[in-house]
């Protein structure tokens, strides 16, 4: 990968050409295969980096995958950049100290902060800055104990299954209990500010939660804050944005609604909006699992009437939900 930090995927192996290199092992912007400095005459461009890094993919991922977040996708894009720029930097001997890659996500549940952590993991690892793509992905229980002397052995075997990837903490804020004094958070806090600074080379962490708990949990915490680059907001989606995450998710699994049925859902998921417990695209993906179990069982009543191709992809309103009648059906 030509002088990213730590892990380089391949690096050293016999018989396999690093990429961007000719036969002979030659770099094509000039370093020798032993990794030489670039002579500072020699230019490079970053569609080459990038190719050499083997990004484009994940970052075309995350557009794929997620609806609207324009700015989280844009401060993904700057996170690349800098990696890139800074790997480049490196092969002209322009050295700098290692990026802080600690980051916060916040926002409600169902708005893709899982999803881009999974992603960010295969980016940083792509690049060079971790040893696996692995996300470990850990809550308050996996980390406290209920008696002394249980949570540091806890948030160590954590940390240890984490290191060489990303450690995601959902719910973060429940680390911390400062009405309790016999809580045992904060042990594993203090494990975590250590290891986020001193070993920050082995293990990238990921906070996440409600933007306002996370907030209070930093005045309790200030030094957790300050160990945090990157701090990313995930809005909400509107019904715009749910109906076309809903689309997507039907899309891969050879599903679609009918015009009647997608007015059925977007007034179904607009009234739910409103509940205390909707969670975003996660509530749009169990009604849409819903959807299928009613679509199935009513094809599947139907024993010997026969279904077309069509018809067994196309949900109704009667699967959006029960009790709306099917087009061109009789209510039974």
């Amino acid at each position: 990968m030509g002088g990213g930090y730590g892990f380089q995927p391949g690096a050293g192996k016999p018989g396999r050409r690093r990429p961007g290199r000719d036969k002979n092992g030659s770099d094509k912007n000039g370093s020798d295969k032993n990794g030489s400095l670039l002579r500072p005459d020699v230019k490079v461009t970053f569609a080459a980096e990038r190719a050499d890094a083997g990004i484009d993919d994940i970052l075309a991922e995350v557009n794929r995958e997620l609806v609207g977040l324009a700015v989280v996708k844009r401060r993904i894009e700057e996170i690349a950049a800098l990696l890139l720029v800074d790997r480049a930097r490196r092969r002209f001997g322009l050295t700098a100290p290692r990026p802080n890659l600690h980051m916060c996500f916040t926002g409600a549940p169902g708005t893709g902060k899982t999803t881009v952590a999974l992603r960010m993991a295969q980016l940083l690892h792509r690049l060079g800055y971790i040893e696996t793509p692995q996300l470990v992905h850990a809550m308050r229980d996996d980390l406290v104990g209920e008696y002394i002397g249980q949570t540091a052995p806890k948030t160590k075997r954590v940390l240890e299954r984490a290191k060489g990837g990303v450690l995601f903490i959902d719910e973060a804020y429940y680390l911390y209990r400062g009405n309790d004094s016999k809580d045992y958070g904060q042990e594993a806090i203090e494990i975590l500010l250590q290891v986020m600074e001193n070993d920050r080379d082995k293990l990238v962490v990921i906070l996440a939660g409600y933007k306002d708990r996370m907030d209070m949990f930093f005045e309790s915490n200030p030094g957790m804050r300050s160990r945090l680059a990157h701090h990313l907001d995930f809005a909400s989606y509107d019904i715009g944005e749910l109906t076309a995450i809903g689309t997507l998710m039907l899309d891969r699994t050879n599903y679609y609604l009918s015009p009647e049925a997608e007015v059925v859902l977007r007034a179904e998921v607009s009234r739910m909006m409103s509940e205390p417990h909707f969670a975003n695209a996660r509530t749009v993906r169990n009604e849409l699992e819903l959807a299928r179990l009613r679509h199935a069982h009513r094809i599947a009543s139907d024993a010997h009437r026969e279904w077309t191709r069509d018809e067994l992809m196309r949900l109704e309103p009667a699967d959006v939900l029960a009790g709306e009648p099917v087009p061109g059906q009789s209510p039974s």
